[in-house]
């Protein structure tokens, strides 16, 4: 059974299949916060996804990040360091990538349990 979370537009927000929830990239609801404030902004999203679908982000198994400018991987990592359960490190990737909006700091994918 395949189950689709926060419908809009194009595409879900996240989908359950086999035990294991697929989000779409998450960016922030608030595009003029700095890179942290993204961060921050995206983490939440990401934890009420989590929470619909029935998971957690102790359940994390696969994240991925685009930053539009790498040089602000500090903030990022303040932003995630604040909000990551530190016995539940999930497998991470960090690349500098252009994003739709230039005012969209961050993206953030993710693969979770259920």
């Amino acid at each position: 059974m395949i189950e689709r979370f926060a419908e809009e537009g194009r595409l879900s927000g996240a989908v359950k299949h086999g035990g294991v929830l697929y989000l779409a990239g998450q960016v922030a609801d608030d595009a003029s916060l700095d890179t942290e404030g993204q961060v921050a902004d995206i983490l939440g999203q990401i934890d009420a996804l989590l929470a619909e679908a029935g998971s957690d982000k102790t359940k994390l198994i696969s994240v991925q990040i685009f930053l539009t400018d790498i040089t602000e991987i500090d903030a990022l990592n303040r932003a995630w360091d604040a909000w990551l359960d530190p016995k539940y490190k999930p497998a991470r990737a960090t690349v500098e990538a252009k994003l739709v909006d230039p005012a969209w700091r961050v993206e953030i994918t993710a693969i979770a349990a259920v």
